[in-house]
């Protein structure tokens, strides 16, 4: 990795003019430039990971951008480490219906300001969603302005890249789980996709509020893992996945995290008066192909969708979200949530091109200390 101005070039009608707006393409070129800075605010310098292109792990460079500073209502962290998500992945390739130049949908750190004394500077911090990496720059600069209401201060002793692991995995599948499927103790509960990381933090914290969980995967070798996690029963994730039972059961509440793809089984796994919700799209984007409701959704199954950018927003804030319970339950070892894999910043390639093969088994993160 290294320092690189780069400088305004025309787009790559193949990878970036066919994709997003011609206003986004050109906010990417006028926030990578080194000439002036895309908003008064902005006056020193930082470092940050940029999407120079839309492209493979390659395309993300190191660049000397604008610090940020922050008004009322904001915070100004300083990136200590920060979660890889896939939404990140399908920025970078150009997939995605919002992106930054600066992408990162989270980080942890601490506070170097906040005008509007919300939280107090030198605050350990979790910042999560709030527009990172969408419509405002994210987690993967230096520095990162987030809004006050995507900002949670957190008491730990844990270190900075097992922290880091946590905020978008957990305050999304907490939401998924008590928000949205309000899941009760003893009810039948089908996480598709568990061992993903937000499929684990799905795992443990249905298991801990007493909900009978059956959990899929690709790999058999991962059986074992969440068994030991609580699950009761473990699945082979497959099409026609109910085919692996002699007489398909129907749960109480459904989670998908694999995406379109199963979108309708899970909907026919699920009990007239259940509820399914769609958050993940782990087998890709493709949309439900000559999708007809009439003729194949089931009757009285409650179906939900969760985007995790909503976080933070009035309808879902990260106040109803216990993460210091969550923490606290991690530090003192009775969950395992600690990242697969860890970068140090200058290693983001190898960090995205094990994104990119699906073969982290677990949360990758990458530090800056």
């Amino acid at each position: 990795m290294r320092n690189i101005n780069i400088q305004k070039r025309e787009a790559d009608s193949s990878s970036m003019s066919d994709v997003l707006p011609a206003r986004n393409i050109q906010l990417l070129f006028a926030f990578c430039s080194l000439g002036r800075p895309p908003h008064p605010r902005m006056l020193d310098a930082m470092e940050a990971i940029v999407i120079s292109k839309f492209g493979g792990p390659e395309v993300l460079l190191s660049q000397q951008v604008p610090k940020p500073a922050p008004v009322v209502g904001e915070v100004l962290i300083r990136v200590k480490a920060f979660g890889v998500n896939h939404a990140e992945m399908h920025m970078r390739k150009g997939e995605w219906d919002e992106w930054n130049p600066i992408t990162g949908l989270e980080c942890v750190g601490t506070v170097e300001a906040c005008p509007g004394g919300e939280v107090a500077v030198g605050s350990q911090v979790a910042g999560v969603m709030g527009g990172m990496g969408r419509n405002r720059p994210g987690g993967y600069g230096e520095y990162v302005n987030v809004p006050a209401t995507n900002v949670v201060a957190i008491n730990t002793n844990l270190p900075w890249e097992e922290l880091a692991a946590l905020p978008e995995v957990y305050c999304t599948a907490y939401s998924c789980l008590f928000t949205i499927l309000a899941i009760q103790p003893g009810e039948r509960v089908l996480i598709r996709g568990a061992t993903s990381t937000l499929g684990q933090a799905a795992v443990n914290l249905a298991v801990n509020v007493g909900a009978n969980v059956t959990a899929t995967t690709r790999q058999e070798t991962r059986f074992d893992m969440l068994k030991k996690m609580g699950a009761s029963d473990v699945k082979r994730e497959q099409p026609e996945f109910s085919a692996q039972f002699s007489q398909p059961p129907l749960f109480d509440k459904t989670l998908n995290l694999i995406g379109n793809s199963m979108l309708l089984e899970c909907i026919r796994l699920t009990r007239p008066g259940g509820r399914m919700l769609q958050a993940g799209w782990l087998g890709g984007l493709a949309p439900v192909a000559d999708f007809n409701p009439m003729v194949q959704m089931e009757s009285g199954v409650h179906f939900s969708l969760f985007h995790s950018k909503v976080l933070g927003s009035p309808d879902f804030p990260l106040s109803g979200i216990p993460l210091q319970d969550i923490v606290d339950k991690l530090e003192k070892g009775k969950w395992d949530a600690k990242p697969s894999h860890v970068f140090d910043v200058k290693d983001i390639w190898e960090a995205h091109k094990l994104l990119d093969s699906h073969q982290a088994g677990g949360k990758i993160v990458v530090k800056r200390y």
